[in-house]
């Protein structure tokens, strides 16, 4: 039984997590089939890693620390945040090489999903083995889901939003983003644990999450609002050229295009996901430069074509 409940204390929490961070993103949502592959990185591939390099490294330790109370603060302060941070960040680098991959957004969830599934598990072999009673079990089930799997979330989120941030930047910038925005991931890692793990610092672990996940929503909600400008400016020029309706512009760029009456039903989604990837290749096309600047502007000409042409045919009918 305890199992099963651990299962489903593990799983839902971080699932609704998930869910959310993927349906905010409502102008450029990446594929939840996507979004899910990192999500299974982290529960399943990142801790394996973790778990494997944290034992080898605190075995190594343990060597040189023969206290244990000691030896345990070591591997939860220092090792924990850094090859855990490390093991989910790898995935993440293979996602970003994605020419899909292009913003501070798309970072945020992916890195989110990561972190989310890599909370998932560790909340599973957490709750498995805290059985000693009923209360203890709820009160780590409440703790961890509401905070330390959040902060996982948080920290690899971090991470995935400096890469974001340099995905069309030169190599050098590339490297420092990645490099500061692991090294901040780890810290957020490292306060969380090291602040609870003594009684009389547990209060300042959850003042210090509480003020990095309402700084998660505000990037992520300042970054959002980046999007929905990127559309609605990407496509006054498409616009001017007879493409796009004028009378689309904001509707394109705004809650109002999930509504229906605006425009054919029948092509609306249709029209709406291509508008916007429009929009957002004529971004990564002016950031780029080589063969992904041709396979950017290849790709705008085929959306043009499919816009016009959609648009074309649903005047007929």
């Amino acid at each position: 039984m305890i199992i099963l409940l651990s299962a489903i204390a593990a799983i839902v929490p971080m699932s609704v997590y998930l869910i959310l961070i993927w349906k905010f993103d409502r102008y450029d949502r990446e594929p939840f089939k996507f979004v899910f592959i990192n999500y299974i990185w982290g529960a399943l591939g990142a801790i394996i890693f973790a778990l494997i390099l944290s034992s080898i490294i605190t075995g190594l330790a343990s060597l040189f620390v023969k206290d244990s109370d000691v030896l345990g603060k070591f591997g939860a302060i220092v090792v924990a945040p850094v090859v855990e941070e490390i093991t989910k960040g790898i995935f993440l680098l293979i996602t970003v090489s994605s020419k899909k991959f292009d913003n501070i957004t798309d970072g945020i969830v992916y890195g989110g999903a990561i972190g989310l599934g890599f909370g998932m598990t560790e909340n599973f072999l957490y709750f498995v083995t805290a059985s000693s009673s009923a209360a203890n079990w709820i009160a780590l089930v409440i703790v961890r889901s509401l905070f330390s799997a959040v902060m996982h979330c948080v920290s690899t989120a971090t991470l995935g939003a400096f890469l974001g941030s340099a995905k069309f930047k030169s190599t050098n910038t590339k490297i420092f983003f990645a490099l500061t925005g692991l090294l901040i991931a780890m810290l957020i890692h490292s306060f969380w644990n090291s602040a609870v793990s003594f009684e009389s610092t547990a209060y300042l672990g959850f003042l210090f999450m509480i003020a990095s996940i309402l700084i998660f929503i505000f990037v992520y909600s300042i970054s959002i609002k980046r999007e929905k400008k990127i559309i609605l400016t990407e496509l006054k020029e498409e616009s001017k050229n007879g493409l796009i309706p004028e009378s689309h512009l904001v509707i394109l760029s705004s809650a109002s295009r999930d509504r229906k009456g605006w425009m054919n039903e029948k092509i609306r989604k249709t029209y709406i996901k291509a508008a916007t990837s429009l929009a957002f290749r004529k971004v990564q096309q002016r950031n780029s430069n080589g063969a992904s600047k041709i396979y950017y502007q290849m790709d705008i000409d085929n959306y043009r074509l499919f816009i016009g042409k959609l648009l074309t045919e649903s005047n007929r009918t």
